[in-house]
């Protein structure tokens, strides 16, 4: 996916994936070229990594 694309799928701005990607904070892009690329399936793991711990049931 293209940085714009995954900044949607994210739901951020193209420069908050930007800079999470320069921080280190965000999933992780390759260069093909000049472009940063994203693949979704690293996308998702990086999301599920973030995901709050289940609660427990009362």
């Amino acid at each position: 996916m293209s940085l714009r694309q995954t900044a949607d799928y994210l739901g951020v701005s193209p420069g908050a994936l930007y800079q999470m990607r320069h921080t280190g904070d965000g999933p992780p892009g390759f260069k093909v070229g000049a472009r940063v690329r994203y693949r979704r399936a690293e996308v998702d793991a990086w999301l599920d990594a973030r995901r709050d711990a289940p609660r427990p049931v009362a």
